[in-house]
């Protein structure tokens, strides 16, 4: 059943659009809609279509209730699920059509020219339709955020020296999915010893030692929400310059989480964190921005937080908050909460201590 037509009509009437093509799995998902690339959606200001071909008939019948349902049948008239988009527009009498810009093929859109309408290719302005999450979302990625947790405290348990990256990694999967996690949501980051130092350092061979950082940066997909947490991990006490990095980020992440604040400019919250880092004299190891927004999007949720992050925080906004240092050769901490503004302040979703970690030594 589509969600959110209210709120995507709303958005035309902003944007001073007649209609919108919805062709990105992520908006198809944000309505909870049919997300195959056969599936398209044209939502009106006084109507909603979704537009399918024959490999998604039943399943649309079965699922949308919503959307009105529309077949088109390319091996009979010639044309692709825009013959059908172009019909509509002269029907309800349209004259101008936005478009995701990030779904469009050169060629696709020469087509998408012809149709008879202005086309105002959308970017940004989509993203930002889902900024502010509503009550169902923050339940969801309540729900996501603490099945992420227990995965966490799940593989602490298992760990040993002398377990590979790979081991770890296939165990956060092995987890998530058992929780009922749909799968991740990126490529897992686990990261050893001196690969701790690799922000997005991927899995390898390389075993767990004794006095090291063993760093996971996960999340999961679930119910079409993404989570993303961090946490660092020791078999023994660290070595005194890791514990003192890991002091100072925990310091900044804590910073960063009191700066997310409705009225915040984004680029503000950014500067409370990295100001401890780099009056800590670690500046120059901290280069990545703060944190991202969360949400359903693959890589493209609101706000950015970093220096140049321009959005001014708003109530029920979600985010991430991941200060880190990395020290090449050494090691690196990076400690991440999911982080949602309700009464217009920040509150981290996750339960997962940020105490460091220290698991006995077998």
């Amino acid at each position: 059943m589509a969600k959110r037509l209210k709120k995507l009509q709303k958005f035309l009437e902003d944007e001073k659009l007649d209609a919108l093509l919805i062709k990105s799995k992520t908006m198809k998902k944000y309505m909870d809609t049919l997300t195959g690339s056969g599936c398209q959606v044209l939502i009106l200001k006084d109507a909603a279509y979704l537009i399918v071909d024959g490999r998604y008939i039943t399943e649309a019948k079965q699922r949308e209730h919503d959307l009105t349902i529309l077949l088109h049948a390319p091996h009979k008239t010639g044309r692709n699920y825009l013959g059908t988009v172009e019909e509509l527009l002269k029907q309800h009498g349209c004259t101008s059509l936005g478009v995701e810009a990030s779904q469009m093929l050169i060629k696709e859109y020469r087509q998408v020219e012809e149709l008879g309408v202005t086309i105002r290719l959308l970017g940004d302005e989509i993203a930002k339709i889902r900024i502010q999450k509503d009550d169902e979302e923050i339940a969801i990625m309540q729900e996501a955020v603490d099945i992420t947790d227990e995965i966490y405290a799940r593989v602490l348990k298992e760990l040993y020296i002398g377990m590979s990256e790979y081991e770890i990694s296939a165990l956060l999967q092995y987890f998530a999915i058992k929780a009922g996690a749909q799968q991740m949501s990126f490529e897992t980051i686990v990261g050893t010893g001196e690969r701790s130092a690799m922000p997005h350092g991927r899995p390898t061979g390389r075993k767990i030692k004794a006095h090291e950082p063993i760093l996971m940066d996960f999340g999961i997909q679930y119910k079409n929400y993404q989570s993303d947490m961090t946490r660092v991990a020791f078999f023994g006490k660290p070595q005194p310059e890791i514990e003192k990095i890991y002091h100072i980020v925990l310091k900044a992440q804590l910073a960063g989480i009191a700066a997310m604040k409705t009225g915040a400019l984004a680029s503000d919250v950014d500067k409370a964190a990295r100001d401890i880092i780099t009056k800590a004299g670690y500046g120059d190891y901290f280069d990545h921005g703060l944190g991202h927004g969360l949400g359903i999007g693959d890589g493209d949720e609101y706000p950015i937080l970093n220096e140049k992050g321009d959005v001014i925080l708003d109530e029920h906004m979600m985010m991430s908050c991941e200060p880190g240092i990395y020290l090449p050769n050494v090691g690196g901490i990076r400690i991440e909460d999911d982080v949602v503004i309700i009464d217009g302040i920040g509150r981290p979703m996750n339960k997962t201590t940020k105490d460091m970690i220290i698991l006995k030594e077998e």
